[in-house]
């Protein structure tokens, strides 16, 4: 545990309520102390559980009571540079809540919700990630795709970078689960910033969202049809986009990842680039094991593809938290896709499955797949 919980732990007998008042106001929660993090609850309560998302550790890590007060602790050890989102788990008067740490102020936000976050010592936020008032604004316009296929017509969010010319020609990067990217993981602040600080490449960004994710995701041929035949030409009737596939870029995250590999996959040679964030990449083609249903489709796709891979695009960049169940499934497409001759990056990180990881990871992808003017300078 931590030293500073230690020393109170020392000091329970003669702890007054105004002690545990001044050492929260002190200390806040969690305590990050080297690779040791100390988690902290007050209140009365039969029981206490930190609820945290990274796989491989017990899901439920019990806390303890400091005797005489009303304050629990946990703590865990963690390798540096760890992010960490989590819930506790309070048990009082015969019923169980899941709560955000109330002590805590820091909170990730998803579709289902939001979660407490740690930051472990050597974890720093991107500041890219922030507004910065220096960054002239792209646009963000609402459109609508008509389609005379099964899907029938779907919203897109179009993004076009500051300072945009119509006498130039831009990269074109289409976003699955986009509404997601924007909301959850600030995506059009993001891009505003590294276009600004030429990270990137001044680029058009479609973002897609899908009302049904495992019928569109779940490696569908309809869904991969209609990017090709509906989304793309209606992008381009529009819009001064390039027309060579090394500038055209799929990316999700998820099973967003598999829409994103099975259209490329389906229409070689028409998507050069692909960005691949936790891929829900299941396969059986080495043995049987349990699958939910609903991913059959991907399962069916997946062994499909690591029989034949063939040249999907030209360059994919990959990445991963190593406290998600599907670092194994990414691990092991890695080295199937070098293969082949493709360019691949594969960046691993010490978080779980969550937008904040995959927006992390974004300056990192979009530079090495459409590298801005500092980039090609420096590297």
């Amino acid at each position: 545990m931590t030293l500073a919980v230690l020393q109170l732990i020392e000091r329970h007998e003669t702890l007054s309520r105004e002690d545990v008042d001044r050492f929260l106001a002190e200390h806040g929660s969690p305590i990050v102390e080297g690779p040791t993090i100390t988690f902290l609850f007050r209140g009365e309560a039969d029981g206490v559980r930190l609820r945290h998302f990274v796989f491989g550790l017990p899901s439920a890590r019990p806390f303890q009571r400091i005797l005489g007060t009303d304050l629990w602790y946990c703590s865990v050890e963690v390798p540096r540079g760890s992010r960490i989102e989590y819930k506790l788990e309070v048990d009082q008067g015969g019923r169980t809540r899941l709560v955000r740490d109330p002590l805590n102020p820091r909170n990730a936000r998803d579709p289902y919700g939001s979660n407490s976050v740690c930051h472990g010592a050597g974890y720093e936020a991107p500041e890219w990630i922030r507004p910065d008032p220096e960054a002239r604004p792209g646009d963000l316009a609402d459109l609508v795709v008509p389609s005379t296929g099964p899907l029938g017509e779907r919203p897109v969010k179009v993004y076009t970078p500051a300072r945009m010319r119509t006498t130039r020609r831009y990269p074109l990067l289409v976003v699955f689960d986009g509404e997601d990217y924007l909301r959850y993981a600030g995506m059009k602040t993001v891009l505003d910033n590294l276009v600004h600080r030429y990270d990137i490449a001044p680029m058009v960004a479609a973002f897609t969202q899908s009302e049904d994710r495992f019928r569109d995701y779940g490696a569908s041929r309809d869904h991969a049809d209609w990017v090709v035949r509906d989304l793309l030409p209606f992008l381009e009737a529009r819009l001064p986009l390039r027309d060579d596939p090394a500038d055209r870029c799929l990316m999700g995250a998820s099973l967003g990842a598999v829409a994103s590999l099975s259209a490329a996959w389906r229409h070689q040679g028409v998507f050069g680039r692909l960005l691949l964030q936790s891929g829900s990449f299941a396969f059986t083609d080495i043995g049987r094991e349990a699958k939910h249903p609903a991913l059959e489709p991907v399962v069916e796709f997946v062994n499909g593809f690591r029989a034949e891979p063939g040249m999907p695009a030209e360059k994919i960049f990959v990445s991963c938290g190593v406290y998600e169940s599907l670092i194994y499934e990414n691990r092991s497409l890695v080295p199937l896709l070098e293969r082949t001759g493709m360019e691949i990056r594969f960046v691993e990180s010490r978080d779980g499955h969550n937008w904040e990881n995959w927006r992390d990871r974004l300056r990192e992808g979009l530079g090495w797949l459409f590298p801005g003017p500092m980039a090609l300078v420096y590297e």
